[in-house]
């Protein structure tokens, strides 16, 4: 089982995301533990609707579809053998293997989201190296021990636990990346980054340099994950998707075989990386990325009073999607019992001139036809701005699921989002609940559908739909009141949904990966053909 992190991928970041696969999941953590702080106001943290939240309480093909099997020109291959007990397995990595009782298990078996608390898995190998990996895939297969891969622990599902109730996932040997953390930037201004380095980690190495990329908000999750599974983020319209950056893939295949992907060494398998999720094709130990100089951004947010929720969202799908791809946005409904008032909240970011960003901005404004309760606005380095989309990040019991904005909604069914939204605030022990729209368009869509793994390029929007809820509460009230909105919604979007914010309970890969899911099946059956991999409704 994988996980993705694509809640950094949350714009709402992904998460993203964030985090996710079932069947074939790797999820990403960075060691570096100096998380950005600070921020401008609770208006602007958690703007990606992922772990950044607020919470009362903490607890390649180049192109085309095609049908070319990836060519096997490994970078090295795996030693013969391998380990077959457990004992064997800690004699041969350098990183550290737990097991139930172990010091340190209690803190590591754990996600970041406390409904998946009882995890339970047999073993968390927490890898230092590549061969660390090699070694994990070998006593998996020597000991036909289930896999769970995890690199921030953002899954939604809880695949990536490696054995928690109500996952559809065996208890497991966890493979973590969460410990392949470097990030270490180059002269020709690439930077090459571990799975595991968590965003926040690395906005503000990035930024220390003078340098950018686009990726989620929520600084907790991890790079692998993330891009795997596409990566939406704040600056998806001006930069692309977190994958569309990616140039090189260092990954380790069920096999154990080592490989150096790229767009011209081994295309396959670099596509499958760029949007086909987490642990669909392999485990990921080093990706490297194009970078941009860090521009300045314009971080602003707006309040509108609930009676004109309609209305803002009438504008709003007619502007974001299509604005300047200068500017990013994210639209939040939500309600619930942190909230006297269901609230309508728009935050984006900017990175061209003031100028600009005022004319765009203003006519928006002017084309709800409403008055903003507040409307503040910051100029801020890229660096000060990752920081404040960031917020505090904390650990939250939440439920999501996801849709794809592929068309405008009619009037009815913008009524069925509104009323969807604000009936978060009677499901009792909702904290907060609702839908955020995260902008598409601008970059994201210069690339064809069938170029990369995501195959949403013409979409307006990701849409999420979240319940946060107690520490130790029943999640089935809230998961029922998210796949409802999600159900209500499929008249009008149909059954798409983003593979970063997945789902347990849908059950067809081309719900994540539509016209691309044949391709991404072959390439996963050829490297994986017993299913070393293997999680719950993947390809």
């Amino acid at each position: 089982m994988t996980d993705q992190d694509e809640r950094g991928d949350r714009p709402g970041g992904e998460r993203q995301a964030g985090d996710v696969d079932a069947s074939r999941r790797r999820t990403s953590r960075t060691t570096r533990r100096a998380v950005i702080a600070g921020g401008i106001g609770v208006g602007i943290a958690g703007v990606l609707a992922a772990c950044t939240r607020p919470s009362p309480s903490p607890s390649a093909h180049p192109t085309g579809t095609g049908t070319t099997m990836p060519s096997r020109t490994p970078t090295s291959s795996p030693t013969p053998g391998g380990p077959d007990s457990w004992q064997a397995l800690a004699a041969a990595v350098t990183g550290t293997l737990l097991r139930s009782g172990s010091a340190g298990w209690d803190g590591a078996r754990v996600l970041e989201n406390p409904r998946y608390d009882d995890a339970d898995p047999q073993g968390i190998l927490r890898a230092a190296s590549t061969a660390d990996v090699q070694a994990g895939l070998a006593f998996a297969r020597n000991t036909r021990t289930p896999v769970a891969l995890r690199s921030g622990g953002h899954s939604y599902t809880g695949w990536s636990a490696g054995g928690a109730a109500g996952t559809d996932v065996p208890r497991s040997l966890v493979i973590s990346t969460q410990d392949l953390d470097d990030v270490e930037l180059h002269p020709d201004h690439s930077v090459t980054i571990g799975p595991g380095a968590r965003l926040g980690d690395v906005y503000a190495m990035l930024a220390q340099a003078g340098r950018a990329i686009g990726a989620g908000s929520c600084p907790t999750v991890g790079i692998g994950g993330l891009t795997l599974g596409g990566g939406v983020g704040v600056l998806a319209r001006s930069f692309g998707l977190t994958s569309d950056q990616l140039t090189g893939v260092t990954l380790v295949t069920p096999d154990g075989t080592v490989h150096e992907v790229s767009s011209t060494a081994e295309p396959d398998l670099f596509w499958a990386c760029r949007g086909g999720g987490g642990g669909s094709v392999g485990v990921v130990t080093s990706m490297t990325f194009r970078t941009k100089p860090a521009p300045g951004i314009l971080l602003f947010t707006i309040v509108f009073p609930w009676s004109a929720a309609a209305a803002v969202v009438r504008a709003w799908q007619d502007w974001a999607p299509t604005a300047d791809r200068q500017l990013w946005s994210t639209l939040k409904l939500l309600n619930g019992s942190r909230h006297s008032a269901p609230t309508v909240t728009i935050t984006g970011v900017w990175t061209g001139s003031k100028t600009g960003a005022d004319a765009s901005v203003d006519g928006f404004i002017t084309s709800t036809g409403a008055t903003p309760t507040t409307h503040t606005a910051r100029q801020m380095t890229y660096g000060q701005a990752m920081s404040a989309l960031a917020g505090k990040p904390q650990r939250v019991s939440e439920a999501a699921t996801s849709s794809i904005g592929t068309q405008k909604l009619t009037d009815a069914q913008i009524d069925v989002l509104v009323q969807h939204a604000a009936a978060a605030g009677d499901v009792p022990g909702n904290r907060e609940g609702g839908v955020s729209l995260d902008a598409l368009g601008g970059a994201v869509a210069d690339i064809g559908r069938t170029d990369s793994a995501f195959p949403w390029r013409s979409a307006l929007m990701t849409v999420q739909y979240t319940a946060v809820f107690a520490d130790g509460s029943d999640p089935a009230p809230f998961d029922a009141y998210v796949r409802g909105f999600r159900a209500a919604m499929t008249p009008a979007w149909g059954t798409a949904a983003y593979a970063n914010y997945c789902d347990a309970t849908i059950t067809d890969p081309a719900d994540y990966f539509g016209v691309n899911t044949s391709r991404l099946h072959r390439i996963a059956e050829q490297v994986d053909p017993t299913g070393v991999l293997s999680q719950p409704h993947w390809v």
